[in-house]
């Protein structure tokens, strides 16, 4: 049913959900090549989810379209549905059955053979370390124990296209990790996958490419390298000893290097790109002849957080406006 001619697992043009006063999606553009993680990035309350809910028909777009595999979204609904798996991040699973219970159900109602669930069904369990507490109730699992098996219930049928929206939020270390690896095989196995996440690393260690979404717009969109580069091939951390002479630093900082430093949380801490550390000794000048104290400073490779803070002017964890999208706790979608 996917159409093999079509380089493009997922493609948007232009989409926009509102909510009373709040544009929540506000003229998204996306392209996910076929066999590839894409990434979307952004704070809580970014548009993420609700971009994630038109895509997988939940939501109807107020303007613009969506296409999985070529099928528009809203007029061929019910061909998308078989194309797609979706993790919303709620938990979809029921706590009156147990673990086994609930991915035997979910994999009969998917159509597996008796057999074939229970093989598929103990596998999952064993991959996200739920064996033991297989034939407990999920009322006694802790949030993580349920997270764990709300993803594992998303993987019994491994449609072409896969959304995670911020499949690791909860998880400790170690099942983030697992986590990790087996976004990695799905991909290895013939998926396409598109993830949310407010994590950097994440989207870092996973993403082929990445669209940072920022008050419902895509502020940028490339490879992981492509948008480091593009804040510089370094950047600038100082802590200037006096807070009060922060506004003082972040002029001479524009002055001196010709870019805007970035304030933050962090009282008193300062990023900004750089391209040259060479011109670091005159801003160090500026700064003595000017009398503002450094307590640290350092150059050092550019990550996805200066990205972010360069782009957007906070952090990604950070965004005052909330998404007033309502939330989708459908955990896979079919037909």
């Amino acid at each position: 049913m996917t159409n093999p001619l079509t380089d493009w697992a997922l493609e948007a043009d232009g989409l926009v959900k509102t909510f009373g006063d709040n544009r929540a999606v506000d003229g998204v553009d996306l392209r996910v090549r076929t066999g590839s993680v894409y990434g979307v990035l952004g704070p809580n309350g970014a548009g993420k989810t609700t971009t994630i809910n038109m895509l997988a028909t939940l939501l109807r777009p107020d303007a613009g379209t969506g296409r999985v595999f070529g099928h528009d979204v809203v007029r061929e609904s019910h061909v998308v549905r078989q194309l797609i798996g979706v993790t919303g991040q709620f938990a979809s699973v029921d706590e009156t059955l147990s673990a086994t219970e609930n991915l035997l159900i979910f994999s009969r109602l998917l159509g597996l053979t008796r057999a074939g669930a229970r093989s598929k069904s103990a596998d999952l369990l064993e991959r996200f370390g739920l064996t033991e507490a297989a034939k407990r109730p999920l009322k006694n699992f802790s949030g993580g124990m349920r997270r764990r098996l709300d993803l594992a219930a998303s993987l019994l049928a491994q449609p072409p296209l896969i959304f995670l929206d911020e499949p690791t939020t909860g998880l400790d270390p170690r099942t983030r990790g697992q986590m990790w690896d087996t976004i990695r095989e799905l991909v290895t196995t013939g998926s396409t996958v598109l993830l949310t996440t407010q994590y950097l690393d994440e989207a870092d260690q996973l993403a082929d490419r990445i669209a940072v979404i920022d008050r419902g717009r895509v502020v940028a969109e490339g490879t992981p390298d492509d948008l480091k580069a593009s804040v510089g091939t370094s950047s600038l951390q100082l802590r200037v000893r006096d807070a009060a002479d922060t506004a003082d630093a972040l002029r001479a900082i524009e002055q001196t290097l010709g870019v805007r430093g970035v304030l933050s949380p962090e009282a008193s801490r300062i990023t900004a790109p750089m391209a040259d550390p060479d011109r670091i000794a005159d801003l160090l000048i500026t700064f003595r002849e000017a009398g503002i104290g450094l307590a640290e400073v350092s150059v050092q490779k550019p990550t996805l957080d200066e990205v972010f803070l360069t782009i957007t002017g906070h952090p990604a964890e950070e965004l005052p406006v909330e998404d007033l999208a309502p939330t989708a706790q459908t955990q896979e979608v079919r037909a």
